[in-house]
């Protein structure tokens, strides 16, 4: 009785989500070639995180070393992108991480998908609010925030003031989103305008870095800290230790786990399937080509900037633009600063769509309370959601700083990315005839009993052995194939978790610390053990205009790469993210389970 109880529960958990209903839509006109989608996909990529970026990584946390933070980041976010693109192959439907994420691993991971996915696009309103008062204080000079602070201050606290200039954000944006919400047509075309724009000022700073750097910036020694004035000591403290990684091996670990969310964004390439020509081939030739350029620019740019000061003379809180200040180009200075302003501009316009559209499906798919459907239907809902993520973003604006939210944003974007990478593997091991038939057959066929399995299949072909696991009978994928790398994924995902906490304990492992030393070899060798069932599996043979090369090692480098830039989080991060992730248990487990409209259908 209790096995039945458990299993039903495990099923609920895993149900996947049939499209049939997607494909009755009516499908909006396909106008949107793979130019268009890649300008979207750089427009979003390459938008102000570059410039808010460099004081808070390249000041204080790596140094010179933030362009292998960008290279590492980019190459990272590039094999997610790999994965995004075989499922947008497989579900050729416009949608987000969270439907991709139901289609493939089930019910649970796509709430967990879509939970923090609201998380994401909060997080995002809040760091366009810090961006948008350092842009428009460097506008004028760093000199609005001192004479607000000199003028008022004498009446009020200076923590109201900062309040207060959030809000006044705040309402800005919601009196743009209200004025733009029945223009959407306008949005690729603003996209494209400010990606090209963006581009072009990026390329003016990569040519400055030719012009006016210096390689001693990447080679600066303690001499030059006492020549400036900044340590007359014989350690550097937090200016780190000199030369290229004045952070060392940690800093670049650091830094690129926080440079990993300026790469997240290409996801709404995903949200414009239905409106591509010839999405199956469109789709990831424009992850790829738009994560290339974003990659290529953020190195090239990073390089420029870290050649044209010293790192210690940027802080937290400060921008690129302070490298035309340093090099006396003030006339760049100001018009980096409209550019940035533009950027911010790209950011608000529309910034509500996405989160809505992620809600009102998690509603409608029983996830989330019915009421929030009608955010994109009502208009009294639709403003009032507005207000509500405005209101809370400008909290989270003032309790958290820029290097927060960051981290934050990151993380978040990692544990989403994992999910994709392992529903590739799910997806590409199951049984062909499931791919091929409808989606209505293919849940079908997902959620038999063993025993109809058995039936269909052979009892040969569905009896568990130990050489079976190395050598399957059958050159097809089955059901049983099937759960096999399920279970295999799941498990190698656990064992990769436990070794990169273990390899977080770098200072031990240098050592030569035995018992560290065997735990890591333990580890590696049932890692490597499960690799190779997985890679022993048959495989889906349906043809697609793309797949992911060298499956399953490609999802599962991406799995590693992703979880070991989670574990370089600080403690403050993953307790904000594990309160976030608690209430949404308590909302899935106490409503969402009971409500799925996908359960109760099956």
């Amino acid at each position: 009785m209790l096995r039945q109880v458990l299993r039903r529960f495990g099923k609920k958990l895993v149900h996947k989500h049939p499209l049939e209903q997607s494909v009755a839509e009516t499908a909006p006109a396909r106008t949107q070639n793979t130019l268009d989608l890649v300008a979207l996909g750089v427009g979003y990529t390459m938008g102000i995180n570059v410039y808010i970026l460099a004081g808070e990584v390249f000041g204080v946390i790596a140094g010179p070393a933030i362009v292998i933070c960008f290279l590492v980041a980019g190459l990272t976010s590039l094999l997610a992108g790999l994965c995004y693109a075989e499922i947008s192959a497989w579900v050729p439907h416009s949608g987000s991480s969270y439907l991709y994420t139901y289609v493939t691993v089930g019910e649970l991971g796509a709430f967990i998908t879509g939970w923090n996915l609201i998380l994401t696009n909060v997080a995002n309103i809040a760091l366009v609010f810090r961006a948008w008062t350092l842009a428009f204080d460097s506008l004028f000079g760093n000199q609005l925030s001192q004479i607000l602070h000199r003028s008022i201050s004498l009446h009020v606290s200076q923590d109201f003031i900062e309040i207060l200039g959030y809000f006044v954000v705040g309402l800005v944006m919601v009196f743009m989103e209200v004025l733009t919400s029945n223009i959407r047509r306008l949005f690729l075309v603003v996209t494209k305008v400010f990606a090209s724009v963006n581009i072009l000022v990026l390329s003016f700073i990569i040519i400055s870095g030719f012009i006016k750097g210096d390689l001693h910036n990447w080679k600066l020694t303690e001499e030059d800290y006492i020549k400036a004035g900044l340590n007359d000591t014989s350690s550097l403290g937090p200016l780190g230790s000199g030369g290229f990684m004045p952070f060392g091996f940690q800093g670049i670990l650091h830094g690129t786990a926080i440079c990993f969310y300026a790469f997240s964004s290409f996801t709404i390439i995903i949200t414009r399937v239905e409106e591509a020509q010839n999405p199956e081939r469109s789709i990831p030739m424009s992850i790829g080509i738009s994560l290339f350029i974003s990659t290529l620019m953020y190195f090239s740019v990073s390089a420029a900037f870290t050649l044209m000061m010293p790192y210690y003379q940027l802080h937290s809180g400060s921008t690129l633009l302070e490298t035309f200040l340093h090099i006396g180009w003030v006339p760049a200075y100001y018009v980096v600063t409209f550019v940035i302003l533009s950027n911010i501009f790209l950011n608000i316009f529309g910034f509500t769509f996405f989160f809505h559209r992620v809600i009102s499906k998690m509603a409608e798919d029983g996830l989330l309370f019915p009421v929030l459907a009608r955010i994109q239907t009502g208009i009294c809902f639709h403003i009032t959601a507005i207000v509500v993520f405005v209101i809370i973003a400008a909290i989270m604006a003032f309790f958290f700083g820029i290097i927060d939210l960051m981290r934050l944003r990151s993380l978040v974007s990692l544990v989403i990315f994992s999910l994709i990478s392992f529903g590739v593997l799910i997806i590409r091991y199951l049984p062909k005839k499931k791919s091929e038939g409808s989606e209505a057959e293919v849940q079908e066929e997902s959620e038999r009993n063993e025993a109809e399995v058995q039936e269909e299949n052979g009892p040969i072909a569905e009896k568990l052995t130990l050489q079976g696991l190395l050598f399957p009978g059958s050159p097809t994928p089955t059901a049983l194939s099937g759960r096999i790398v399920s279970v295999c994924s799941s498990l190698f995902a656990l064992l990769l978790t436990l070794l990169c906490l273990v390899l977080a304990q770098w200072p031990y492992l240098r050592s030569g610390d035995p018992v560290w030393i065997t735990v890591v070899v333990l580890l590696l060798l049932l890692i490597t053990g499960i690799t190779g069932v997985i890679w022993r599996q048959p495989q889906n043979s349906t043809p697609l205009h793309f797949k992911v090369p060298g499956l399953p090692l490609l999802p599962l480098l991406s799995i590693f790469l992703n979880v070991y830039l989670m574990v370089q989080m600080t403690a403050g991060t993953w307790a904000l993210f594990g309160v976030w992730l608690l209430i949404g248990c308590a909302i899935y487990f106490g409503y969402g389970i009971q409500s799925s409209l996908v359960a109760n259908l099956t």
